[in-house]
Order: C-alpha cells, then sequence, then structure tokens
C-alpha cells in the first residue's frame, strides 16, 4: 500500500474513533479553509508561465488528455446513474461522480511516464493544464451535474473565489520573488499539500460521524463501489491508449496520454470537495481515496510491463 493511502485510512480511523465536535469543529474548520488556500496558493508559485506556453505546441496531445479528463469520465460518471441503487449506493453515487469531474494529477503522471519511457515534458504540461481547467471546470461540472449536491450559491462562489482562485492568482504574482525558494525546498512544501489534504479527510469524515453517515452505508457497498471504479479505470486506460492509437502518436506520447489521461487528482479532488460540498464532504471524497489507491497500483504494473518493452525494442514506436 502506497504510505500515503496509510496514511489517509490513520486519519479516517482517528476521525471515527474521535471526531472534532461544537466549537473544537469550527476550530478545525477555519483552519482547514486555511489550508485549503495555502495549497493552490502553492499551486500558483509553482506553475511556470513560460513552460505552460512552451507546451502548447503538443496542443493535439493536450486536447486528448482534456477530453478524457472533463468529457470521457463524466460521461461514465453519468452513465453509471443507472446503477442506482441496485449496485451503487446513492449516498456513495455523489462521491464517484464528482470523482468523475475532478482533474487529472501531476505528480504520479510524471512518474509512471517516466518509468514507462513516455514524454515526460508532455505529462507535465498536461498535468498544469488540467489542474488550471479543473479550477473552474469541476466547480462548473459539479453544479450542473450534481443538482442540490453542489450548487451554484452566492456562499459556494465566495469559497471557491477565496480559498482556490484568489489565492492561486496571488501565488502567481508571488512568484517572481518566491519561486526559486518553493523549487528548491519543493519536497518539504509536497509535505504542506498533503497535510492539507489529510486536515480536509480529518474534518470532513468528523461531520460525517456526528451525523451518523457511515450507519448508512454497509461494506458490501463500499465493495460494489470498488468494482465500479475498477471498471471505469478499465475503460479510462483502454480509451486513452485507443484515442492515442488513432490519432497516430508515437510511442512516448501515448504513454503521456494514457498515464495523464486516466487519472484523477486527489491532492486537487480533496480540497474542492471540502469547498463544494462543506460538512457533507466525507462521503464524497470516499470513492476518490479509493480511485487513488486503485490507479496507483494498476498503473506502476503497467508502466513497469512498457518499461520492459521499451527496453527489449528500442527505437520503436
Amino acid at each position: 500500500m502506497d504510505p500515503y493511502v496509510a496514511a489517509l485510512l490513520g486519519t479516517v480511523l482517528c476521525a471515527t474513533l474521535w471526531p472534532v465536535r461544537g466549537s473544537s469543529a469550527t476550530v478545525t474548520g477555519d483552519v482547514t479553509d486555511v489550508a485549503v488556500g495555502l495549497v493552490f496558493f502553492l499551486y500558483g508559485t509553482r506553475l511556470s508561465t513560460a513552460e505552460a506556453v512552451a507546451g502548447l505546441r503538443h496542443w493535439r496531445l493536450h486536447l486528448a488528455i482534456v477530453a478524457s479528463t472533463f468529457v470521457l469520465f463524466p460521461l461514465a460518471g453519468v452513465a453509471a446513474r443507472l446503477l442506482v441503487p441496485t449496485v451503487l449506493d446513492p449516498h456513495l453515487y455523489t462521491g464517484f461522480l464528482f470523482l468523475c469531474l475532478v482533474p487529472s494529477t501531476v505528480q504520479s503522471s510524471i512518474a509512471f511516464t517516466s518509468i514507462a519511457g513516455g514524454n515526460v515534458s508532455a505529462a507535465v504540461c498536461a498535468g498544469t493544464y488540467s489542474s488550471l481547467l479543473g479550477m473552474v471546470a469541476t466547480p462548473a461540472l459539479a453544479a450542473l451535474l450534481l443538482g442540490g449536491q453542489a450548487p451554484f450559491s452566492p456562499g459556494r462562489i465566495t469559497g471557491l473565489c477565496t480559498q482556490i482562485v484568489l489565492p492561486f492568482l496571488l501565488g502567481q504574482f508571488a512568484r517572481g520573488r518566491i519561486g526559486a525558494a518553493v523549487a528548491r525546498h519543493r519536497r518539504a512544501l509536497g509535505r504542506v499539500d498533503r497535510g492539507a489534504v489529510l486536515l480536509v479527510v480529518y474534518n470532513a469524515f468528523s461531520a460525517g460521524v456526528v451525523g451518523g453517515v457511515w450507519e448508512r452505508v454497509p461494506v458490501t457497498r463500499l465493495l460494489l463501489l470498488a468494482v465500479v471504479e475498477a471498471s471505469l479505470l478499465a475503460v479510462a486506460l483502454g480509451a486513452t491508449s485507443v484515442l492515442a492509437r488513432v490519432l497516430g502518436f508515437p510511442r512516448e506520447d501515448r504513454i503521456a496520454v494514457v498515464f495523464a489521461g486516466s487519472k484523477k487528482s486527489l491532492v486537487n479532488g480533496v480540497p474542492m470537495a471540502a469547498v463544494l460540498f462543506g460538512p457533507g464532504a466525507g462521503l464524497a471524497v470516499v470513492p476518490l481515496m479509493m480511485f487513488h489507491q486503485m490507479q496507483l497500483v494498476v498503473c506502476s504494473v503497467i508502466a513497469g510491463r512498457w518499461a520492459r518493452t521499451g527496453a527489449r525494442r528500442p527505437g520503436r514506436s
């Protein structure tokens, strides 16, 4: 198991045994809001505008990844509504659909693309574009497809601006002054991202425990959710592979499309869920957490296989 996933599960256990209540929950919620803003501020400081513009020359590749992230996945999420309530629990379906709306991940896409011998620079740019587009596309799609679960009320819009968009813009403006320092301490600051996600998860699951949410979701429903998510990942991997071949991409670009186009970002998705769903974010992040672990396991196997295939057949695409 990925160590970070183990930390997430430990956080869920702590929230189940020792949930925050009353005034403590209010303080924790305020701290969580600040942590979410800090995450997106750091995103802004890390993004190189010059690199993002330079990456636009591979626009066909990035368009294929965006189509998978924000078209294929949402369509699959909407289609999965047919499985409610026989297979998917109605409470978990909201989180499953939200999973289909979040942007692609950056770190693991780059890592697996590198292992498999793919186009790493394309994976970097693809993750960047997906994160930027996700700031607008994810809330908009959530408002459209989730109905009353994540409405675009004035409070939600204000939260999105103050906790996501504004911190990101401030990070962009501050990049000239602190960008070099952020790059030097990237590993340490990466712990801030992950720590913020753990805090959001603890706060969200605490609210769920206090509200008695988990009593309505039996273990069998979680197992069925895992089967549906495995099917979703298989469809995403297959569709991106076929699309990359149809578009005539070389092997290195196909690898980047498959890995960047089939993943969902836990680090981006969990803070967004906190803003969009508020106290009801507990169940909304469960499918995303499960999918995160699943995509790490499956893609590590695929990356290793492609790495061995590339070593046997150098120079072929």
